[in-house]
């Protein structure tokens, strides 16, 4: 897990607080997801975060080049859910998902957070590699066309399947479990994305064997132990 220490040179994160900054938060999201500028308006941030909760932009100096927003679950439950974290394409891949995170794990622990909790589509493998082995969080429910549709450039045409997770934020990671321990595992397909633009057939038969797969496991009391890259999931007996 990446420190505060580990941050690059230049990368920082804070807090939006002028009506500038949401607007600007606002307009980065919605060019991670493809145009898309109804998935986090700008009013929604602002009441976000003037209610207290968890609304940052990730800095490359003066340029905003990501954002991420969270917000408080019940008072009972000392969780928060983050429902949007994104970077812009040409800053992927440099371990900058790591950094937001591990800044809203340190600003959760700050206010008491035991637990984040957020969804991602089941069917990318890179987004199941960092939930799963990178950050150790745990699978708790199979959400079947959770938002319905979904007009964005990432989502559009594709059922909004998800994967809901809790990250127990001062829980020791795990890793995978032993071999012996495996009782099943579900496959993903290499690239979603590709074939949701070029074999839209196929990226649909993909999502009904994972969503198929996930529904007869878990009716059989199995629970997701982890994630092998040219596995899939791994399913165990809890």
């Amino acid at each position: 897990m990446t420190d505060a220490s580990e941050t690059p040179e230049g990368i920082e994160i804070r807090s939006l607080t002028t009506v500038e900054a949401i607007f600007e938060g606002s307009r980065v999201l919605a060019q991670v997801w493809g145009g898309d500028d109804s998935g986090m308006p700008p009013n929604l941030l602002r009441a976000l975060a003037y209610s207290g909760n968890y609304v940052v932009g990730l800095y490359d100096g003066d340029r905003m080049i990501g954002a991420s927003a969270a917000f408080f679950a019940p008072p009972a439950e000392r969780s928060m859910h983050s429902h949007i974290t994104g970077i812009l394409p040409e800053y992927q891949a440099r371990g900058l998902g790591r950094v937001l995170k591990q800044h809203q794990r340190e600003w959760a622990f700050a206010r008491e957070v035991g637990h984040i909790t957020w969804t991602f589509d089941p069917l990318v493998a890179r987004n199941a590699h960092f939930n799963l082995l990178v950050l150790g969080t745990r699978v708790t429910d199979y959400l079947v066309d959770h938002y319905g549709p979904m007009t964005d450039g990432v989502n559009r045409g594709d059922q909004s399947d998800r994967l809901l997770v809790s990250w127990a934020l001062a829980a020791p990671r795990t890793g995978n479990p032993p071999d012996l321990e495996v009782v099943a595992s579900v496959p993903l397909p290499r690239d979603i994305e590709r074939l949701r633009i070029e074999e839209p057939a196929e990226a649909e038969r993909w999502r009904v064997q994972v969503r198929g797969q996930f529904r007869e496991l878990f009716g059989r009391g199995l629970t997701v132990g982890g994630y092998r890259d040219q596995a899939g999931y791994l399913f165990v007996w809890p």
